[in-house]
Formats: C-alpha cells, sequence, structure tokens
C-alpha cells in the first residue's frame, strides 16, 4: 500500500485513527497528521511533561518536519526514532507486559496532570529498546476534557491488565490469549474465567465484573451519552487520576513469578562440558565480530549466554526462547542490569507468530519482520529436525530466510550420536530420520552459502559452522 505520488510504504498496522497514520520512508518512521491530529501534535510538544518523558526515554523521540514535504496528504508531518525490533504482547514474558502496562499507567498519568489524556490503551502502543519498554503511539494523546473518562480503558483491559489476571490468579499462560485475538481478551470470556469464589481475587471485582455490568447496562447507548451521563455524575479529572493510581497500584501487586520448567537450569544440565562452551562462546565472539555491529537474532536463546557474548559487538541483539518462564528470568535480569540491547522474546520456532489482525497483515508474522545480520542457531537443529519432524532442508530453509543476503549464519549441529540427540531419537521409531547426518548436512549448508569457519567442540559430537548465506 501506498500513499498517492509519494513513493513512501504505510505501515499495515496503522489504520484505525483516521487523524493520524504511520509510515515509512526508507529508514524512516513517519507519521502523518490531519488538522486536529496537527494542532493536538503542537500543543503536546510545547508541554513539559511530554518533553520529559521523551527526554527520559520513556517515550518515543519524536520531531515534527519543517516545513511539511509539499507531496505530503497531511497538515503534518512527524518524524519518529526507529525502535530496532517491532514485537508483539504475545511475544513477551509476564514481567514484560506488566512492566508495559505500569509505563502505559505511567504516561497517561503524567498527561492527566498535565491536561491531556490518550485516546486508546492498548499493548501494542509499547515497543521495547532492549529491556526498556517505551512509548511510541504519540498520535493517541489529546486535550482533555472535563467530564469525560479515560477512553482507552476498555483496550487496557482487554490486552493489559486481564492477560496479567489470568496468569496471575489463575497460573495460565496469558501468551495463547493475545495471539488468538488482537483486540485481547473481552470481558465476557474473563467473567466465565472467574465465577465462583475467583469472583473476588485482586482486581477482578471492579475491572472485571463491574466493568462487565456497566458496559451490559450501557449497551443500548451511544458514546456521547455515556459521557454526558458521566458529566452529570460529577466525574472529573482528580477521579481520572485516582482511577490510574488504583490501577498502577493493582498492576504492582500481580507479581507472578512462574516456577522452574523443563529448560530453566538447561546450561546445567545438557551435555555441555566447561570447554564446550568455551569453544562456543569463542567461536560466536570471532563470528559476530567479523560482521560488525548489526543485529543478530538468537534463535533458542535460552538463558542468554550467547546473545550477550553477541552483544559485544552487535547493537541489538533479539533474543528468542520458546519457554515463557525462561525468557521472564532472562527479561528482568537484563532489565535489572539496564540492557538496553537484547531484546528477550518468547516464540516456538516450530510455531512462530503468524500474521495477524485486519487482512492478516495488521499484526506482521514473525518470519516478515525478522531479518538479522548475524543468526545464531545454537542448539536448535536437532530440536527441530529430531524433536519436531521438521526436514532438515526446510529447517535451514527458515534459518537461512532469517539471515541477510552477505550475513553470517552461525548454526550447530548436534550429531546423532550426542546425547542430546539419542534422547530425542529415543522417542522415535526406528530408522525415522536417515538423511540426519552430518555429510548431509554440510551438503546442504553449501547450496545455501559459504562455509567460511567450522569447529570441532571438545565433546567431539559437535561442530559449529559460520556460513556468509547467499555468498
Amino acid at each position: 500500500m501506498t500513499i498517492p505520488d509519494t513513493g513512501v510504504r504505510v505501515e499495515p498496522g496503522s489504520f484505525r485513527d483516521p487523524g493520524n497514520r504511520v509510515f515509512h520512508r526508507g529508514d524512516e518512521v513517519l507519521r502523518g497528521l490531519d488538522e486536529r491530529s496537527a494542532r493536538d501534535w503542537r500543543a503536546l510538544s510545547a508541554a513539559d511533561f511530554f518533553r520529559n518523558l521523551t527526554a527520559t526515554g520513556q517515550v518515543v523521540g519524536t520531531e515534527e518536519l519543517t516545513p511539511t514535504p509539499v507531496d505530503a496528504p497531511w497538515a503534518a508531518v512527524l518524524r519518529h526514532e526507529r525502535i530496532p525490533f517491532v514485537s508483539h504482547p504475545y511475544e513477551w514474558s509476564y514481567a514484560m507486559l506488566r512492566d508495559a502496562a505500569l509505563l502505559h499507567l505511567d504516561v497517561l498519568g503524567a498527561a492527566l496532570d498535565a491536561g491531556f489524556t490518550t485516546k486508546d490503551g492498548s499493548a501494542y502502543n509499547v515497543q521495547w529498546r532492549g529491556a526498556r519498554p517505551v512509548f511510541i503511539d504519540v498520535g493517541s494523546f489529546e486535550a482533555l476534557r472535563d467530564g469525560e473518562p479515560w477512553a482507552g480503558y476498555r483496550q487496557f483491559c482487554q490486552t493489559l491488565l486481564y492477560p496479567l489476571l489470568v496468569q496471575a490468579h489463575l497460573g495460565l499462560d496469558f501468551q495463547p490469549f493475545l495471539r488468538a485475538r488482537v483486540d485481547g481478551i473481552e470481558p465476557d470470556q474473563m467473567r466465565r474465567l472467574f465465577a465462583g469464589t475467583r469472583r473476588f481475587r485482586a482486581g477482578v471485582p471492579t475491572h472485571v465484573h463491574l466493568h462487565g455490568a456497566m458496559q451490559a447496562r450501557n449497551s443500548a447507548a451511544s458514546t456521547s451519552d455515556v459521557r454526558a451521563q458521566l458529566r452529570d455524575a460529577g466525574f472529573s479529572r482528580e477521579l481520572a487520576r485516582a482511577t490510574v493510581r488504583g490501577l498502577t497500584k493493582l498492576v504492582r501487586r500481580l507479581d507472578h513469578r512462574s516456577g522452574d520448567s523443563h529448560w530453566t537450569d538447561y546450561q546445567r544440565t545438557c551435555a555441555y562440558s566447561v570447554p564446550d562452551r568455551q569453544a562456543k562462546e569463542t567461536f560466536v565472539d570471532r563470528a559476530v565480530a567479523a560482521t560488525g555491529p548489526g543485529t543478530v537474532l538468537d534463535l533458542g536463546a535460552n538463558d542468554g549466554r550467547y546473545a550477550r557474548v553477541a552483544a559485544r559487538h552487535a547493537a541489538h541483539v533479539v533474543a528468542v526462547e520458546q519457554d515463557p518462564v525462561v525468557v521472564d528470568a532472562l527479561y528482568r535480569a537484563l532489565r535489572d542490569e539496564g540492557e538496553q540491547r537484547i531484546l528477550p522474546l518468547v516464540l516456538d520456532l516450530a510455531d512462530p507468530s503468524p500474521g495477524g489482525g485486519w487482512r492478516g497483515v495488521e499484526r506482521a508474522a514473525f518470519a516478515d519482520r525478522a531479518r538479522a545480520d548475524v543468526v545464531l542457531a545454537l542448539a536448535v537443529v536437532h530440536h527441530l529436525a529430531i524433536g519436531r519432524n521438521v526436514p532438515l532442508p526446510e529447517v535451514l530453509d527458515q534459518l537461512t530466510a532469517f539471515t541477510a543476503t552477505g550475513g553470517a549464519l552461525v548454526v550447530e549441529f548436534v550429531h546423532p550420536e550426542d546425547p542430546m540427540a539419542r534422547r530425542l531419537l529415543a522417542n522415535k521409531p526406528d530408522g525415522l530420520f536417515p538423511d540426519y547426518r552430518r555429510d548431509t548436512f554440510e551438503a546442504l549448508l553449501a547450496r545455501r552459502g559459504r562455509v567460511v569457519a567450522r569447529t570441532e567442540l571438545p565433546s567431539g559430537t559437535r561442530t559449529l559452522y559460520q556460513v556468509v548465506v547467499g555468498g
């Protein structure tokens, strides 16, 4: 999709607010504003609270292009700081979703104090600089009108608060709920999940049952009618502030920590010896250093050991791991360190995030977002090829598709006689994987790139390769 006569690409996920639209021009992220939104922006950009939020990194860096490009069909055009990697809330861990909710509330609270509000409360308004959340929907700010409630409350509940309640109170991973519905968890579904004595859990009476009852009561009323009723009832800015304070207190209480999982202590229980780990770290360090300060995609990152090695040289690292518990522990550690180069994400490589929302492109699929200068696939191939029955050529097709042309794929082949491979094979019928052999793997690699480095790990049952893709 393009804006006529401009040659720029419109962001497929930016269409719900007709007053502004995000689009791309080369590497620039731009936002077009209509007359009303342009007035809101100019008032916002002059406000101290907004300058403070951008200065501290809580809101994405933004500037107005002046003069407005003559070929732009907008009253004003903004240029945003580019976020290194766009992720979706169902790829976040619990602590990430909770921190995103707290940032949303902090931004809203600061806005209310200054006479502004936000039009919506979606989790998709937040992205990440490494392990630090940043609010990106600058077009959401508008002047606060007395007597009006926060328009984003329902979105906040459905995409942030309800998923947190589901995991904190029921112990269910929230990611499948958000992946299934782009608009989040509906109040009706929440009421069914929190029936009986569960209805008295923290946050549920007010934000699930009372919220649902009010919606049902006003289902036939227009938005303007509801606003008029609230104004007549004395709804004020101070009540809006109190709502934000109450939500913030609730979200802070919902600090859920999952127990151990199969992968939590993998680095200790797997077949690696200390010499194996040291050899792997050295190989990864040299490969990333040789490629330069670009982007790294670490597939099967586990506790982030090799993502941290890559971050010595890379500008940004996206560390993908399928276990939410492991990702949550990694995120908390990175957050506490103030790390802004490593972004941990929850993702199953055998079932990655598909495209979603309107026409399947409103939220881009992971495969359409993930393309890196260096791809690390360490102790991954055997899990996909044996554990998940993905044909070996297709495994390598996907790994090379993630790698930019001329970039480096650092891949580990676990030999069939390795203890971990034998463990996986023991659960499969005999002879099911006759092509899972080192010579076959190397022949497949050669068809997809040029092997520039190779090393045998001291254990003798694993080999590392550095491949220039397309080279």
